[in-house]
């Protein structure tokens, strides 16, 4: 698309070709970037001073707000993403509200202040607002569902706005009564009509976001790498460490595009409510092993003790999180999901079970099973495939009638 001063913005069609990423939506995520990696930052940060139970509940609740207006921008777009100026401006809006949040991270961890993050959200959400109520005015055939969007959201952020003045302990205990209206807005909007979102386009975003998410993972660990340089130096398991953890996030990413999504969205629209809330947990879970790595790359390379199960369970935790939702999300969209639910199965026993070894082997030798087992995980899929085609080819052969 190319843009123009004003389009009318009605919603695009569900099946129109070569639907992809927009340049804008590709310059919006890179906000993300920024508050994916502060609020990873913070948790690695709780993590090397051992208090990262302590501080996991404002970690979820910081990447829930990323995450939710990440997904709300998304969706939106997907359906009625006109390019013109407006619509940009009114991006640009939210780009700005997303760095405002950004820089709210630190105090929200730190001080439990939690203003910055509810300004960058509120301005987030008067121009998502703003957004709806011009497609309610200029869509017809969309026009309830967008002016009960504009509604619902406009009633929910004034409800975070009064969140706001709770004294930490209590607002901490409220939240997931806001997580609730919040996850409601969209399922109540879109009972008077389905927006016009596009499988294919939704799908590339959601892989897009996980490649953002794991490239955050590759920078916390180089952070890492850095950071034990500087305070440790070189050493054997710095090395072993850092490279397993690579080969890790190669195969998380390898296993999440193994399982398709776009035809399963195409043909059973009424789940995809299930699908994109469900990523919350798979991007939840990625960022935080980005921490987990961190912390682990700096412990290695310090010599910590060998039986501190704690790194590894920081590292374990978030992988079999990732491979349990990533069976669970697709499952229900594909009449067979392509990761067998057996081998995944045993790959979440191993890898929450090889912590438990760290006497014998370390950290050294836990990260790096961990690793193999995702490894594994990938070949034996691969095979899978390759063993299903070759019957499928074989089968028109051996039902061919002899003469």
């Amino acid at each position: 698309m190319t843009s123009a001063f004003r389009i009318p913005m009605t919603g695009r069609s569900t099946d129109e070709r070569h639907r992809v990423s927009s340049p804008l939506e590709l310059l919006f995520d890179l906000t993300f970037v920024v508050a994916i990696a502060q609020v990873a930052g913070q948790l690695a940060h709780a993590g090397e001073a051992g208090h990262v139970l302590e501080r996991l509940p404002f970690y979820l609740m910081v990447f829930f707000a990323i995450w939710w207006a990440w997904m709300n921008f998304t969706w939106f777009a997907s359906a009625y993403d006109t390019d013109d100026v407006p619509y940009r401006l009114m991006t640009l809006v939210q780009m700005g509200g997303v760095l405002v949040l950004a820089a709210g991270v630190p105090a929200a961890f730190d001080e439990e202040n939690f203003t910055a993050i509810i300004v960058g959200y509120l301005i987030m959400r008067l121009a998502l607002v703003g957004q709806w109520l011009r497609a309610g005015i200029e869509d017809p055939a969309g026009r309830r569902t967008a002016f009960r969007y504009a509604a619902g959201i406009a009633v929910v952020q004034v409800l975070w706005v009064a969140w706001g003045f709770l004294p930490p302990h209590s607002a901490v205990w409220l939240f997931p009564v806001g997580v609730v209206l919040e996850l409601a807005v969209p399922l109540w909007a879109e009972r008077t009509g389905m927006t016009s979102w596009h499988p294919h386009h939704i799908a590339e975003r959601y892989g897009l976001f996980t490649i953002i998410v794991l490239g955050e993972s590759v920078s916390a660990s180089a952070v890492g790498v850095q950071q034990a340089l500087a305070t440790s130096g070189f050493s054997a398991s710095l090395v072993w460490i850092a490279s397993a953890a690579l080969v890790l996030l190669f195969a998380l990413w390898w296993l999440y595009f193994l399982e398709p999504a776009a035809e399963g969205l195409s043909s059973k629209r009424g789940r995809s409510f299930y699908w994109g809330y469900g990523h919350y947990f798979v991007f939840a879970s990625l960022a935080a092993l980005g921490a987990g790595l961190e912390v682990a790359v700096q412990a290695g390379a310090a010599d910590a003790h060998a039986s501190d199960t704690a790194v590894e369970y920081a590292i374990a935790v978030p992988v079999a999180v990732f491979l349990l939702m990533l069976y669970i999300l697709h499952a229900p969209l594909v009449d067979e999901v392509v990761i067998r639910p057996l081998k995944t199965g045993v790959a979440i026993a191993l890898v929450l079970l090889l912590p438990l070894a760290s006497p014998f082997l370390g950290l050294v030798g836990v990260t790096i099973g961990i690793a193999l087992v995702a490894s594994a995980l990938v070949a034996t899929t691969l095979i899978d495939r390759a063993l299903a085609a070759r019957s499928r080819e074989k089968e028109p052969t051996a039902s061919r009638p002899l003469p």
